[in-house]
């Protein structure tokens, strides 16, 4: 008998049993070391990461092993390793929901064990698969608001075999007809709270998909059903459900992104990245079946999907679900749900900082806040106000292949979006890389006299690249995006330090410092993150240029930084038609605002531009391409010579120009923006 002849759950128990053994052997080592060391231990241990390396190496490579041998076995999918947890965490809480009421602050906890949650899924399976006729293979979208339906129906999906889609139920018009059409979707699935974008465009949808099925649920009576202990349930069969030519490098889900194509793009999230991805994302943010995540982020997205509700289901632990984020009630809702770690993006911190004291702020039992885009300047602030012990930063893109995370404690690495130890660092150098920008478009690698790139030098802005180990499939490492050929070529980017090596491009700027720790610091190219979403200038330049053709001659969109905010902010710079000199600002202005009832019918909230900059001539290179950097430096508010004329969006309900007392509200933050 060989040693691949032994059966898969001895093995996979051997490893579970060694590495065990590694760590009773390592901990009194460390121990040790540290109590005869003192501090020097704690200096290096400073320098060198190492608690936490051996914290995370041996899971590490007990997760590939058990991942090898589920891959082996056909066994891949997330679906298996809820049922693992159904069976040792059957009892323990799998979702909590803090559910509005009425009155506003109030809330009704909703809760459901993994036992309860597997019974709710076969139940709502069945009537997915014989009352609308799921099937395996098809493509399936979720229009669904934060809520337990939003997971039951995903975990129903992945029972019959079939792949969620999770639209984001702000889309409408041309962008959410486009996402049905990439994705080849056969039926949508919406919850009445998310649907009055899309019954708006629902005679646009018809016209476009004949074929598409629109299913309006009735969540009361589907809850009757599904919570009776008597409702019919189906489970399907493994062999449906992965077929054998089913590969872990297929899509577990598909999650809509902005780019610079003007319309949304659907990142495949493969099976390998949502399941041990996923895992291994939880292990290093110390969740475990103790833990509870709460979140308010919107489930359509990456970051709650995928780095809160898989990775804290796949350790055993429980997702609590807010409807939507509440800066007012956020520390209440963490305390009801008895959340051990909150999700965050870098708006979410500032906001909770600018709110009342709250008595909850002290009762929560958060201890990790963990998210991304949290300003340095702000770190330790939101961390002492909150009581939180760790921040748990980290970078990563939707259709990424790989994450950077960090586990930060006290005042080293403040700020970083990858902090490992040395020998984990080394590791990934393999794996990840800062390669140098040019100097004069740091939208554009720069390569050197033989055609490569090079790494960036210390405190050095670069872009981040991610190695796809078989270039002559980058499938394998680089799924891309469903039905979009061109873009997903687009970012993978060959002959890098040799002929023939492949890595994929994530489009942003990073810096490494001279421990090896990264820190995030801007967006490159055509797309920019407003309000927590990433924003498509060509989207917005498109909507903006239709919507009055006669008068607007051509428009550009960029992201520009404004003081004491995250992210960038829109800012459209407009050539008319005809002399800018002699138009009038009130023309402007009445211009601005017929378009502004044209953009709201087409755009979401946050990608509305909030400046605008009139101009004779939009500066181009000999080749025709918009000099974009010059105008996402525009010195505010009135320019370098102090007379520029800019518009702003004055609470998103009307444009007006921009005085110097509006910009010292906005810069006071006594207006929001």
């Amino acid at each position: 008998m060989s040693f691949l002849d032994i059966p898969v759950f001895i093995i996979s128990r051997l490893f579970t049993l060694l590495f065990r053994l590694i760590r009773i052997i390592l901990f009194p080592f460390a121990k040790l070391i540290t109590w005869t060391c003192g501090d020097y231990f704690v200096k290096l241990d400073k320098r060198h990461r190492i608690t936490e390396d051996f914290y995370i190496i041996p899971t590490f490579f007990k997760y590939v092993f058990q991942y090898i041998w589920a891959v082996r076995t056909h066994r891949f999918q997330n679906w298996y390793i809820f049922i693992k947890q159904v069976k040792n965490q059957g009892d323990n809480l799998a979702i909590r929901y803090a559910k509005a009421l009425p009155t506003k602050g109030d809330f009704e906890l909703e809760s459901y064990t993994y036992k309860e949650l597997y019974a709710i899924v076969l139940r709502l399976s069945y009537i997915l698969v014989n009352t609308y006729h799921v099937q395996p293979g098809q493509h399936i979208a979720i229009d669904c608001t934060n809520k337990p339906l939003f997971i039951f129906l995903w975990f129903s999906l992945w029972n019959i075999g079939a792949v969620p889609a999770f639209l984001n139920y702000n889309t409408m018009g041309k962008p959410l007809i486009h996402s049905l059409q990439i994705s080849d979707i056969a039926q949508v699935f919406i919850d009445p709270e998310a649907s009055i974008p899309i019954s708006k465009s629902e005679e646009e949808i018809k016209n476009a998909l004949p074929g598409l099925v629109l299913n309006y649920l009735d969540e009361k009576s589907l809850y009757e059903t599904i919570m009776h202990p008597q409702s019919p349930e189906f489970l399907q069969e493994d062999e449906l459900r992965t077929p054998k030519e089913l590969t872990d490098y297929k899509p577990s889900m598909l999650i809509y992104t902005s780019g610079t194509t003007g319309l949304p793009k659907s990142a495949i999230m493969s099976w390998r990245k949502s399941s041990v991805g996923c895992k291994l994302f939880g292990h290093v943010l110390h969740m475990n079946p103790d833990s509870i995540v709460f979140t308010g982020m919107p489930l359509f997205h990456s970051t709650a999907a995928l780095l809160g509700a898989c990775a804290i289901l796949s350790q055993g632990g429980c997702i609590a679900l807010a409807n939507k984020f509440s800066a007012s009630q956020f520390w209440k809702q963490a305390y009801l749900t008895e959340a051990t770690h909150v999700q965050y993006v870098g708006e979410v911190c500032r906001y909770l900082l600018h709110t009342p004291k709250s008595e909850y702020e002290s009762m929560h039992r958060v201890k990790v806040a963990y998210g991304n885009g949290l300003r340095s300047d702000i770190w330790q602030q939101f961390r002492k106000r909150f009581n939180i012990e760790v921040i748990g930063e980290f970078y990563a893109a939707t259709e990424a292949p790989f994450a950077t995370t960090s586990f930060q404690r006290g005042e080293f690495g403040v700020g970083a979006c990858r902090n490992y130890g040395t020998i984990i660092q080394w590791f990934l150098q393999y794996q990840q890389t800062l390669v140098k920008v040019q100097k004069d478009d740091d939208a554009i690698i720069y390569r050197n006299e033989m055609g490569f790139c090079e790494v960036s030098d210390v405190n050095e802005p670069g872009e981040m690249l991610m190695r796809i180990f078989f270039p002559r499939k980058p499938e394998t490492s680089f799924q891309g995006y469903l039905g979009n050929a061109k873009e997903t070529k687009s970012k993978v980017l060959r002959n890098v330090f040799r002929n023939g090596d492949a890595w994929y491009r994530c489009g942003d700027l990073l810096k490494a410092d001279e421990y090896g720790l990264w820190y995030f610091l801007d967006r490159m190219g055509d797309t920019f993150r407003w309000k927590s979403e990433n924003v498509s200038t060509t989207e917005v330049e498109d909507q903006v240029a239709a919507s009055n053709e006669q008068e607007i001659r051509q428009v550009t969109v960029v992201g520009i930084k404004i003081s004491k905010y995250e992210g960038r902010a829109g800012f459209a710079v407009i050539q008319l038609a005809k002399d800018v000199a002699s138009v009038s600002a009130e023309e402007k202005m009445a211009l601005l605002n017929k378009t502004l009832a044209y953009l709201n019918q087409s755009l979401p909230k946050y990608a509305l531009p909030i400046l605008v900059k009139f101009v004779n001539k939009i500066e181009m290179t000999n080749n025709h391409k918009v000099i974009k950097k010059i105008y996402r430096e525009q010195k505010l508010p009135k320019g370098e010579s102090g007379h520029d004329e800019l518009f702003w969006l004055k609470n998103y309900n009307e444009y007006k120009v921009l005085t110097l007392e509006d910009w010292d509200d906005i810069e006071q933050q006594k207006v929001k923006l």
